[in-house]
């Protein structure tokens, strides 16, 4: 296995054809933003909604603003993974939300951090990872990870040179930090145990539940987060021990804020890459008390209140430390909006006319536009002329843009190389997209959007989101109809049979219970 490695490591630097000391001083710092279920109306240059956010919106004026723009997947880990390695997560076999999993990227795969490290850049991750840790047995939320010593393979495996991340997400176990595989501030005389199956053989195992202790909470869930209370917030999943390593959730967003300064700092006099991976606006929302009530829409609007600041006070480290004008700058969101995503904190009720899906259908979770489409932003001072460009770009395209960007040859199978499309808003941009929700998939080509049947709820109750699926086939053109209400599969036969024939040779037809319905 070790050989297979070293020899699959020597090929990825064949291929790419450099060596580490080819940086110039040409070569930009590149940091993408990347928030958690930021919808596409949620970014005021937008113009879709009422939440004002201007300092994503300085980003958005003075750099080019994508209208057309696609994370891979409408949920956490898949669309992370898409970004990451340059590849559909669909082809990836059961990948899906991670709990408590294996690391899902192999460390033999090409990824963006990698990629930038063979050319000689440092390379960093601050934030959420959310794409599994340790090698386990395969399965999820078996507990396998072992917290109290150090954790391999992770982020530090497919390219990082630091990491300083949470596991999974906030509303999970365990709710602790982790420095370059360990976990901080943890006492030995207090490890770590983490499940997500069962309490225990008693009540007496790890922290008290939300669902048996919902008196100890300050936050009420509504489904799925019933299990360990921490900081009075019940999470998804049992802990027990690790008490002086728990992180403070109000604390967060400035924790990880410094965190990617200082990484700066230090980086400042080499070329560097950096995912500032932002918890925000996922749940459980906390803002910081100096951001409470600042939206006018509960704590969902609150917390991209502070994201909007904590990427300002990022753009002003970048500018003090003189890097701006030799900076790249992409910004996204993992996946569509979710207002009740498990708990009772007002985002429904307080959302007032604020549209967090810009008028899109659906939303996290779903195969409607507004599951995958997001906010994407390019911006680098004095490089990147303002625009907008409403030409069709994807997260899975970064990694090859990048390695175009830094004079690299190595390309992945289903990215494309759209640099010039990023740094000077010209040329085309993709002629069509596979885009996937819980491992279901559409397609889209051109203004074109086909999405096959799937026998699935067409609605999930749990957060109101229409999901996209039906038993019928579903053709949309999104120039005539953005928001998806007219379902054209039966007046357009011609056009479903050429769009689903494509989709079939890039897809395959070994997904869904499409082969017993008939295209007439």
């Amino acid at each position: 296995m070790i050989k297979k490695i070293k020899y699959l490591i020597i090929i990825q630097f064949i291929l790419i054809g450099c060596k580490t000391d080819d940086y110039t001083a040409n070569s930009p710092n590149i940091i993408i933003i990347y928030t958690d279920d930021l919808g596409y109306g949620d970014v005021s240059a937008y113009g879709k909604g009422t939440l004002n956010t201007p300092n994503i919106d300085k980003l958005a004026n003075e750099g080019i603003r994508f209208n057309n723009g696609y994370a891979t997947s409408a949920t956490c880990t898949p669309s992370r993974y898409g970004l990451l390695t340059g590849n559909y997560p669909w082809r990836k076999e059961g990948l899906k939300i991670s709990t408590g999993g294996s690391l899902v990227i192999d460390t033999t795969e090409m990824t963006i951090p990698k990629l930038l490290k063979i050319k000689g850049y440092h390379t960093g991750i601050i934030g959420k990872w959310h794409l599994g840790l340790g090698l386990g047995d395969g399965s999820e939320g078996t507990g396998m990870i072992d917290y109290n010593s150090n954790i391999y393979p992770g982020p530090n495996q497919v390219g990082f040179d630091f990491s300083h991340i949470m596991a999974d997400t906030q509303d999970r176990v365990p709710t602790v930090y982790i420095e370059n595989g360990n976990v901080l501030n943890l006492d030995p005389n207090d490890p770590i145990e983490v499940n997500f199956f069962h309490q225990g053989i008693n009540d007496d195992y790890g922290l008290p539940t939300g669902l048996k202790n919902p008196e100890l909470t300050t936050m009420k869930w509504h489904h799925g987060h019933n299990g360990s209370i921490i900081n009075g917030v019940p999470r998804i999943g049992f802990m027990r021990g690790g008490k002086s390593a728990l992180w403070s959730d109000i604390d967060m967003a400035d924790y990880f804020l410094k965190e990617a300064t200082e990484y700066i700092k230090r980086n400042k006099n080499n070329p560097f890459f950096l995912f500032y991976s932002l918890q925000q606006p996922h749940v459980p929302r906390t803002p910081h008390p100096r951001f409470e009530g600042k939206s006018g829409m509960g704590p969902r609007g609150d917390v991209i209140v502070e994201a909007d600041w904590c990427i300002g006070e990022l753009y002003k480290t970048l500018d003090n430390e003189g890097l701006l004008d030799n900076t790249l700058i992409i910004f996204s969101s993992d996946n569509g909006p979710v207002l009740n995503d498990g708990y009772y904190d007002d985002a429904v009720e307080k959302l007032g006319d604020h549209t967090p899906s810009g008028g899109l259908r659906g939303g996290k979770y779903s195969l409607f536009e507004a599951g995958t489409k997001v906010p994407f932003i390019s911006y680098w001072r004095g490089k990147i002329n303002p625009g907008v460009s409403n030409e069709l770009i994807s997260q899975v395209d970064l990694l090859n843009s990048i390695s175009s960007i830094i004079g690299s040859e190595f390309k992945s199978n289903d990215g494309i190389d759209l640099s010039d499309l990023l740094l000077r808003n010209k040329g085309k941009g993709r002629d069509h997209l596979v885009v996937e929700a819980s491992t279901r998939t559409a397609f889209r080509k051109g203004d074109w959007v086909i999405i096959p049947p799937y026998d699935a709820p067409a609605l999930n109750k749990n957060v109101n989101i229409e999901l996209g699926n039906s038993n019928n086939f579903q053709l949309y053109n999104l120039e005539d109809d953005p928001s998806q209400k007219n379902n054209l599969a039966k007046i357009e036969k011609e056009k479903l049979k050429e769009i689903y024939n494509e989709f079939l040779k890039i897809r395959g037809d070994d997904f869904s219970n499409i082969e017993s319905l008939i295209l007439e």
